[in-house]
């Protein structure tokens, strides 16, 4: 939604290709292609007299997906720009926060497969291997940390507001560990950013800023008014979705380098619980 509004005030014409079960707000400003990307035959079909200057894919989660994009797009693009994540890291690494070299898609040996095949990670790896090494196109490959927002659909971290607020159990193995984070209008605007400077290959994008899991639980502490009751047994209903065995980190120099400016997590973290609690149901 964020991106496709950056692009509108930047003047651009969007299209908008989905399954079409979802309603979104943009009403006679964008164009639609109704499509299933996951089947290949109707993907040609729908796309056959269709070009455009970028093409910004949102849902790619394996190799199979990626192989099948080429083939739909490989006429159709000037540029490719491809959301993943960093995931593409192993957990880990430090304070030092892993860098874009630390995971070389051009070096990666490609095993083609449906997303069902591969853990979320791999198939992300996965794509972005067969992007840089068979796509006929310019690629980008945006790496992401966990991205929050009220529109969240994983309510990630709605988890962890709704468990303290209703003095119940959360499961951290390590609270100390640090997390970074990008939030969904920063993630829309800077793929809109990236797609439009001559950028290629694989580049991180987190906010500036990083938060222990004991700090993110304090914040929520002080907006709900409430002590978190955190448990070192796991169970059913209160394994933290944000669990890490360590400090897992990227690094956003490169993209700061290039002229982005990123915002400040702990500018915005705190109004965003408050909007949340707002939203959420407390018992």
């Amino acid at each position: 939604m964020h991106l496709v509004e950056a692009l509108l005030d930047k003047g651009f014409d969007v299209t908008i290709a989905t399954r079409g079960k979802t309603v979104d707000p943009f009403s006679t400003r964008v164009n639609r292609i109704v499509c299933d990307r996951l089947n290949l035959v109707e993907s040609k079909e729908c796309f056959k007299n269709e070009k455009w200057d970028i093409i910004f894919d949102q849902i790619c989660y394996s190799s199979k997906e990626a192989i099948d994009a080429i083939e739909v797009f490989k006429d159709k693009t000037m540029k490719y720009v491809f959301t993943t994540s960093k995931s593409v890291y192993d957990e880990g690494n430090g304070e030092v926060g892993y860098v874009e070299d630390d995971f070389i898609p051009t070096d990666y040996t490609i095993i083609e497969g449906p997303k069902e095949e591969f853990s979320y990670m791999e198939g992300k790896r996965q794509a972005e291997a067969v992007f840089f090494q068979k796509a006929p196109f310019p690629v980008v490959a945006v790496r992401f940390p966990i991205v929050i927002g009220l529109n969240d659909y994983t309510e990630r971290l709605n988890f962890h507001i709704e468990k303290i607020a209703n003095q119940e159990e959360i499961h951290l193995i390590n609270p100390d560990a640090c997390m970074d984070f990008i939030s969904e209008e920063e993630a829309g605007q800077f793929l809109a950013w990236i797609g439009l400077s001559d950028f290629t290959g694989p580049i991180n994008a987190t906010s500036e800023g990083k938060l222990k899991l004991c700090e993110l639980i304090s914040i929520i502490e002080d907006k709900t008014k409430a002590t978190a009751i955190i448990s070192t047994t796991p169970s059913e209903n209160n394994v933290s979705p944000y669990n890490i065995v360590q400090t897992w980190l990227i690094s956003n120099e490169q993209a700061i380098s290039l002229g982005y400016e990123f915002r400040d997590l702990n500018e915005y973290l705190s109004v965003l619980i408050e909007d949340a609690l707002k939203k959420i149901q407390i018992n």
